[in-house]
């Protein structure tokens, strides 16, 4: 993801959920998250700047069907599915890291978490790595790249799933209380059609608030509303790799704000995105353990853009 305005600009990641805290540009803050790691693990209900794993989004029923032999019950932490990984997914569990490091020519950091059989019903032993590399391109454009790996290291079953993604919520007009004003544009109009619990019905189409794709078009206080899994390559495309990091960036999503002048631009080589307007966003003000006040953020706070997998089955 890459950010415009001014070359100044400031990353700080935390071990708890291997979690994005500030992203910083001309002072800026355009990420939503806490100031300690303890506001993080009481008050994180909408997973500000959280890994997510061991799978993003929903699982229908919580429920893996023919993996291995067999069936997998999961946590269903959003009755009756499960989402984002359990209860204790891995946006919840404190990761090592983050390790300073130079990769690809660019300082970053890396976290590591251990995945172990079982862990929220998920099958098998995996480790997951991720770097987060910070650098400028050409123009003074900030840059934050996100790598994961994983690896399965169990000999408890043969296959497993996963699916991994960052929770981060944007905000390109920071001092604002909400998106309202903000400018997107998505690559895409194309989306995973849901049934009434958030599953997806298998059929894709475009969505009713979406403009064609490349046009741009504002938020305003309550619309468009967006909580929905974009797809760039249709899940069932043969085209996919499991590993898709040697591909091609593309574009998923741009966001800027006329009144800040910020502007964010979010690539990925996945196929698919989660594009989330903020709806359900609700933390009350809080108090550091210094006493100092943190402010409430509600309803569009923020914009959430996940780059995953979409699937037309059980999975999202």
């Amino acid at each position: 993801m890459s950010s415009s305005s001014a070359p100044e600009s400031a990353f700080t990641f935390i071990s708890h959920g291997a979690s994005i805290q500030e992203f910083k540009i001309s002072n800026h803050n355009i990420v939503l998250g806490f100031p300690e790691a303890a506001l993080y693990k009481a008050h994180n209900a909408p997973y500000f700047g959280e890994t997510i794993g061991r799978t993003t989004n929903r699982v229908k029923n919580a429920q893996i069907h023919n993996l291995n032999g067999k069936t997998y019950h999961l946590d269903a932490n959003e009755s009756p599915n499960c989402l984002h990984g359990g209860t204790y997914g891995w946006g919840k569990q404190d990761w090592d890291g983050p390790t300073p490091l130079n990769r690809n020519g660019k300082e970053g950091v890396e976290f590591k978490y251990v995945s172990k059989d079982g862990d929220q019903g998920y099958p098998g032993t995996v480790v997951c790595k991720l770097w987060y590399t910070a650098g400028h391109e050409d123009g003074g454009r900030a840059v934050l790249d996100v790598e994961y790996e994983v690896e399965f290291i169990g000999d408890e079953c043969e296959e497993t799933v996963v699916g991994v993604t960052n929770h981060s919520y944007f905000t390109v007009n920071p001092a604002a209380p909400t998106v309202e004003g903000t400018v997107v544009n998505l690559a895409t109009d194309q989306y995973l059609v849901l049934d009434a619990n958030s599953i997806p019905t298998g059929e894709i189409a475009s969505h009713p608030n979406a403009p064609a794709p490349n046009t741009p078009f504002m938020l305003g206080a309550i619309s468009p509303s967006f909580d929905d899994c974009m797809v760039l390559t249709p899940a069932r495309s043969k085209s996919i790799l499991l590993d898709t990091r040697q591909q091609s960036l593309r574009r998923l999503v741009t966001l800027s704000h006329p009144s800040t002048g910020l502007n964010l631009e979010i690539t990925s080589t996945e196929p698919a995105f989660q594009f989330y307007t903020g709806e359900h966003i609700d933390v009350p003000e809080l108090e550091t353990s210094k006493g100092e006040k943190v402010a409430a953020r509600g309803r569009r706070a923020g914009i959430a853009v996940e780059p995953s997998r979409g699937s037309l089955g059980g999975e999202e």
